[in-house]
């Protein structure tokens, strides 16, 4: 095969009530709002296109690993511990449930918070390589 997957474009998060969860994912993690009706709601966050999908009554992006853990699908990174810890603080200020912050013996550490359907997400405090050359390198 010559061709290649270049990017992930577009994840979508059921959520219950489309123009709650918008607003909790602008208010909170600062998305942008592209457009909203009644069945889903387009945001733009962390340079992804991000459809919260009306879905049913306790549906939510998480599984059960092989240990019967609830894990979250989908890791966002920040620019180093500094960063991890400021945003930790700020989430727990402003009431979303979030986790410690955890060694999982890897570079860096890591954290857990939910949106208002329980989808739970983590937070990395290293960015990727290749997003720090493409947008951190000198030029």
């Amino acid at each position: 095969m010559q061709e290649k997957l270049w990017r992930v474009g577009t994840t979508y998060i059921p959520v219950t009530n489309v123009e709650k969860s918008a607003e909790w994912y602008v208010r909170n993690l600062g998305a942008e709002l592209n457009f909203r009706d009644g069945e889903k709601a387009i945001l733009n966050l962390a340079e992804q296109s991000i459809f919260l999908v009306r879905a049913a009554q306790n549906q939510t992006s998480n599984f059960i690993d092989i240990h019967g853990s609830e894990r979250f699908s989908l890791t966002f990174e920040v620019n180093g511990m500094d960063a991890l810890e400021k945003i930790h603080l700020d989430f727990t200020q402003k009431d979303i449930k979030v986790g410690e912050i955890e060694d999982r013996g890897h570079a860096g550490r890591n954290f857990v918070f939910e949106d208002l359907d329980g989808n739970k997400f983590d937070v990395w405090s290293e960015l990727s390589p290749a997003f720090k050359e493409k947008y951190f390198s000198k030029s």
